[in-house]
């Protein structure tokens, strides 16, 4: 697998702080996403984006993939002991930097990427713990297998079947083996972040005729471009137009499931939250509301008609935004 630059992908520098990696994805996120935008091959981008984010937003993650590359840019031929330690505790393999650096280069990628992601490149990251013919027979089942499976929020809206491979040792001659797995699993419509759904019999196998362990699918949201999650409630920070938010407007707004018009009221205030019922997130029982939250933003230059028609405005007006200070002194 050719080594990724994911900083690259997402436009950052390597020194970027969490904000930055969040603002970065927001806006590629809302370039990129196969709901909205029209550019060619944005479902592959919008993937690339997205594992992207997966790994940088995340300290842990970052750090392995950081040294990673430190790896790479000494020519494999220095790698300190941490970091063995690091890629080892991922099932790297220490040895063999110094022969064919490239291959070396993107193999440990690979199995970085895998580590992370699944052999199969679906996002997820599954964890096991050991177990020896002794847990079989007091568990009566082979070993459960958790497993993590990040969704984005469209689809929490409906029922979907999603598609999912995953690897997990297993014991047999001459030593830990590898059983790799696909299955259809169905998501239900309304799962929450970290809800798990369990499939039973989907884990390790067992031995000498133990039923096998169970397979504890974890779901994951992934961070949304345009929203944040308040409780079943979706937040949209609101870009107007000084002059729309004086005289009201009537604005298209995204919602998870398609555009609406929403109506803004004369006199608006920064800050101020307006509710559509309905347009949150799926529940099981109910549904949540969109609240877009209005930001006033200013142009980012004026022409010299507009700082006139400011001028007149200042002169005539006799509203003071600061009023309420005259009390204090």
């Amino acid at each position: 697998m050719e080594f990724i630059d994911y900083y690259s992908e997402l436009g950052v520098d390597a020194s970027a702080d969490d904000k930055a990696i969040k603002t970065a994805y927001r806006k590629l996120g809302r370039k990129y996403h196969p709901d909205v935008s029209k550019l060619p091959d944005t479902a592959e981008k919008f993937k690339r984006v997205a594992q992207a984010y997966e790994v940088l937003h995340s300290a842990e993650k970052r750090a392995e993939y950081d040294a990673l590359c430190a790896a790479r840019s000494r020519g494999f031929g220095g790698r300190s002991e941490q970091a063995n330690s690091d890629f080892n505790g991922r099932g790297f393999d220490g040895n063999g930097f110094d022969a064919n650096q490239d291959a070396n280069s993107n193999q440990d990628f690979a199995d970085f990427f895998n580590a992370i992601f699944g052999a199969s490149g679906s996002r997820q990251r599954q964890q096991h713990r050991k177990h020896s013919a002794a847990d079989d027979i007091n568990h009566h089942q082979g070993a459960d297998v958790e497993l993590e499976w990040p969704i984005i929020l469209e689809d929490t809206l409906l029922d979907t079947t999603q598609q999912i491979e995953y690897v997990m040792p297993v014991d047999g001659p001459p030593g830990v083996q590898q059983l790799k797995k696909s299955l259809k699993v169905k998501i239900p419509a309304g799962m929450h972040d970290g809800e798990r759904i369990r499939l039973k019999g989907q884990g390790a196998p067992g031995r000498g005729g133990i039923a096998s362990g169970d397979l504890y699918l974890t779901i994951r949201l992934l961070p949304h471009p345009l929203f944040d999650i308040d409780a079943d409630n979706l937040l949209l920070t609101l870009p107007l137009a000084p002059w729309e938010a004086a005289l009201g407007t009537k604005i298209t707004v995204p919602t998870l499931s398609g555009k609406i018009q929403l109506q803004i009221p004369a006199n608006s205030q920064a800050g101020q939250r307006l509710r559509v019922k309905g347009k949150g997130l799926v529940r099981k029982k109910t549904t949540g509301d969109l609240i877009a939250i209005l930001k006033i933003v200013m142009p980012a230059t004026v022409s010299d008609s507009s700082k006139e028609l400011w001028c007149q405005l200042a002169d005539g007006a006799s509203f003071d935004p600061r009023h309420e200070w005259t009390t204090l002194s």
